[in-house]
């Protein structure tokens, strides 16, 4: 049987209240006494179930979520994922501190970690962006010694603890896969539409995307939309009236009414094959409506639970269930779309579609 705190006591020969006092680095223990019981536990082998501890205690754990502000519609209902958390501290726990910073905005992040540390949390989770000012602000997170997971947007294993979020050089891959069969040529001309390079998700898909397609594609120079609606739809207007034979447009960031609305707006054939990235309901409308081909899709309510997850388990110094915490990347095509009951369109999926623990 595993060691008790019973046991502890016994072999320090001190009361169950001083071995409590010592567990939990309370005053009132004499130094030669804190010795002897701490020589006990380590003589027994006793370790302790931080876990149970904090649960019984009612221990609850002060979280920072840190994302971007805009009209990103993805990111709004990462946002939705969080504040529903914060609804509900009495079931998970927790008490989110909810911190908004401007879109791609490096140095506005890098202050609201430098904030965070201040405040002394139990964890941080924050959208990054990859920029030296962050990585400096995180590893600065890192020595305060607080648990740190980036969300959707990663930094680097060396920057952080956990990274939620798909792995998007696997998306990118996969995007590109589909678009060799969807446009069904050699060297057809590819256009790329990103949010920002400055994030790594969008460089990281950028790069799974290129290997999928090399030799057989021509691709365009990436256009920066900055998640921005109105500058999506220009940049996509003016790309269709320079190049008529562009054959693909992959959308790898947000910015996808943009996208939509100047596909709408074009008097001739679309491109052969669009595909996007996040299930809106703007870009479920354009599935439907055969403006777009595919979208990949991560699941932001998984990612926001798997952050808290992790969290709470970098809080009691136990290891996270890692199958548990990979995020899958989904395909949907206008014929596989979940049934829409919410603002993600996917709380209900098809009778007999998988769904994995999340």
């Amino acid at each position: 049987m595993r060691p008790t705190v019973h046991d502890i006591a016994a072999e320090a020969g001190v009361s169950l209240a001083t071995v409590d006092r010592v567990l939990n680095r309370r005053p009132g223990v004499k130094a030669a006494t804190r010795m002897r019981v701490e020589a006990a536990i380590a003589a027994i082998g006793f370790v302790r179930d931080m876990a149970a501890a904090n649960l019984a205690k009612g221990r609850v754990y002060p979280f920072t979520f840190i994302l971007p502000s805009g009209d990103n519609s993805f990111m709004r209902g990462l946002e939705r994922h969080v504040r529903e958390a914060m609804a509900r501290p009495s079931a998970d726990r927790v008490a989110i501190s909810l911190v908004i910073v401007p879109p791609f905005d490096g140095a506005a992040v890098a202050r609201a970690l430098d904030a965070a540390i201040a405040a002394e949390p139990a964890g941080i989770a924050v959208v990054a962006v990859d920029a030296p000012d962050v990585v400096e602000a995180a590893l600065r997170v890192q020595a305060s010694g607080i648990p740190l997971v980036t969300l959707v947007s990663d930094l680097g294993p060396s920057c952080r603890d956990h990274f939620a979020g798909i792995d998007n050089h696997a998306a990118g891959r996969t995007a590109g896969s589909l678009m060799r069969r969807f446009v069904g040529q050699e060297r057809a001309t590819i256009a790329v539409l990103a949010g920002s390079m400055l994030v790594r998700d969008h460089r990281d898909r950028l790069d799974g995307f290129r290997a999928a397609l090399s030799g057989t594609c021509r691709l365009l120079p990436v256009l920066e939309g900055q998640d921005d609606p109105a500058a999506t739809e220009r940049l996509i207007a003016d790309l269709l009236a320079r190049y008529p034979d562009v054959a693909g447009i992959y959308s790898l960031g947000a910015g996808n009414r943009g996208l939509i609305a100047a596909l709408q707006r074009h008097n001739r054939p679309r491109p052969r094959a669009v595909i996007a990235h996040e299930l809106t309901p703007h870009t479920r409308a354009a599935l439907e409506g055969d403006l777009i081909d595919a979208v990949l899709n991560q699941d932001a309510g998984h990612e926001v639970r798997s952050a808290i997850r992790v969290l709470k388990a970098k809080a009691d110094g136990i290891p996270a269930v890692e199958a548990q915490e990979r995020i899958r990347i989904d395909i949907f095509l206008k014929d596989n779309l979940p049934f829409a009951d919410d603002a993600d369109g996917l709380s209900l999926r098809p009778s007999g579609a998988a769904s994995g623990a999340n």
